[in-house]
């Protein structure tokens, strides 16, 4: 029985090791849709420097709402994308902004304050917080971000992610992650 189990398994193995293989090759983005998304990256900073963002950001850390001071990840996941609460973060300034920047390559975007929660989105991401992740905690420190590319929990789309700081007097303040589509890049 034994045999006949890891049969079954070692087969199991080597066909999922053979459908995922393709996908190794094709997460890595070649020279010219690198040279896009850099370039992308440089107007995003500029969405991150406008006064909308900064001041929205500035905001929500100096006085987070009742709703966000009280929001958790378990809390934020029985939220639907209609709760009042989720809606006005994609219909204040800050999004409003970000819908006028968005453009056929975006995929997604979301504003996160010092504490990595949620400020402004185009649509409600999967995780309330990013605090502790690479996409925040590197923005936070002054430097950009560029994750690897793959499928977006919340979008459904291949994509590689980008995050810049929002800077306020010189210092890092919140971050804006924007994800890149991977179709829409390479045209």
């Amino acid at each position: 029985m034994k045999t006949f189990a890891n049969k079954i398994l070692g087969g199991w193995l080597v066909a999922t090791a053979l459908a995922c293989a393709p996908l190794a090759g094709a997460a890595d983005l070649d020279a010219a849709q690198q040279g896009k998304v850099d370039a992308k990256v440089k107007e995003i900073q500029s969405w991150a420097a406008t006064p909308t963002i900064v001041d929205a950001v500035k905001a929500y850390n100096s006085g987070k709402s009742p709703e966000a001071a009280a929001m958790d990840q378990t809390k934020w996941a029985g939220l639907s994308v209609i709760d009042p609460f989720v809606r006005n973060l994609t219909k204040n300034p800050a999004a409003e902004l970000l819908k006028t920047k968005k453009g056929e390559v975006v995929s997604e975007a979301f504003v996160s304050g010092a504490d990595g929660g949620k400020v402004a989105f185009l649509g409600k991401p999967t995780n309330w917080s990013h605090k502790g992740k690479p996409k925040h905690e590197q923005p936070m420190s002054g430097k950009n971000w560029q994750g690897p590319v793959e499928i977006d929990e919340s979008s459904g789309l291949q994509q590689v992610q980008v995050a810049v700081p929002v800077v306020d007097g010189g210092k890092p303040i919140g971050s804006l992650v924007v994800g890149l589509s991977i179709g829409k890049i390479g045209k």
